[in-house]
């Protein structure tokens, strides 16, 4: 139970919902749950991955909200697994994954939100981004020559661009709120210390070496520009509609359990339940039951079930 009571205030610790008050030494990269082990979090992690299947067909089924997963972190963060672990249960059908790359000319063609809108999730699914529309604030902030190719016009390429970037992502967060996605953006914190290691093993092993990108190590010698516009970034962007959860992600295991809780934590507190179906439906399947069941062996009487009124609200 304490362990269990010690996550619960961790989870809570991770949620950033007003950057005022977001101070980046309160979330360190590497920590801790008292009395729980690697194989307590993997059980819970088994627990946690099967209920959000269960939330995820609720969604589906319900077809208004939505739900939108931003996946931020430093390279070797640890984004690819944690889908792979988290997302491994629910149905394929209901979930989408769109890995934002470096622009293309169709791209650069427009708005810098232009193709994250594209992307954001239709009314039941669930959408995951892995990076997001913060890479316009984070990596085009830490190399600003970037805007340049983004055709952004020499006299708009002023230090406010990164005041009215954060804008207008809050803008767009709260829009897509507004029309039912439930905006979730979470940030793996990894220490510098911890990416060195996992840069060493992509080299060191050799089932790993596909990971390996010379690119990426080379991004680490600015790991403090990166760390200031993360900072930056949650500061201005955190709000109650699309909160940011800083995940101390040294340790995978946990990492993913606080994912899984956030998530299924928001999709409960939607109250959904299955639909009961519209009346009209409700007869078709009355008349359809009645010709299946007639086109059966005649040698034994089968029930009938009708379905009108008999349809109570199924429970989560």
């Amino acid at each position: 139970m304490a362990a269990h009571a010690d996550l619960k205030a961790l989870l809570a610790h991770c949620r950033v919902e007003n950057g005022d008050h977001f101070h980046p030494a309160d979330h360190p990269a590497r920590t801790a749950v008292a009395g729980m082990s690697k194989a307590d979090g993997k059980h819970l992690l088994r627990h946690g991955v099967k209920r959000l299947a269960e939330l995820q067909s609720l969604l589906y089924a319900n077809g208004t909200w939505s739900l939108l997963v931003a996946l931020q972190a430093m390279d070797a963060g640890g984004k690819d697994g944690m889908i792979k672990h988290v997302m491994s249960g629910v149905n394929p059908q209901g979930v989408t994954v769109t890995s934002f790359k470096q622009p293309g000319p169709v791209e650069l063609a427009h708005d810098y939100l232009w193709r994250v809108h594209l992307a954001a999730p239709s009314c039941g699914r669930i959408g995951i981004f892995n990076r997001s529309h913060y890479e316009e604030v984070l990596v085009t902030r830490v190399h600003p020559e970037l805007l340049v190719r983004q055709k952004i016009p020499t006299a708009l390429r002023t230090s406010a661009i990164w005041d009215e970037r954060y804008r207008d992502i809050r803008h767009f967060e709260q829009y897509l709120s507004g029309q039912g996605t439930v905006v979730l953006k979470f940030f793996l914190n990894i220490s510098k210390e911890e990416q060195r290691k996992r840069f060493l093993q992509r080299i060191d092993e050799d089932d790993k070496h596909w990971k390996f990108s010379a690119a990426d190590a080379r991004e680490r010698e600015y790991w403090d520009e990166y760390q200031h516009a993360y900072h930056e970034a949650i500061r201005h962007t955190a709000q109650p509609c699309a909160p940011w959860i800083v995940i101390p992600a040294d340790r995978k295991w946990l990492a993913r359990i606080l994912v899984v809780e956030t998530i299924i934590q928001a999709l409960e507190s939607l109250n959904m339940a299955i639909p009961d179906p519209a009346p009209d439906i409700i007869r078709q399947m009355d008349d359809i039951r009645a010709k299946l069941e007639a086109e059966g062996p005649k040698d034994r009487p089968r029930p009938t079930r009708h379905l009108a009124g008999n349809t109570g609200k199924g429970t989560r």
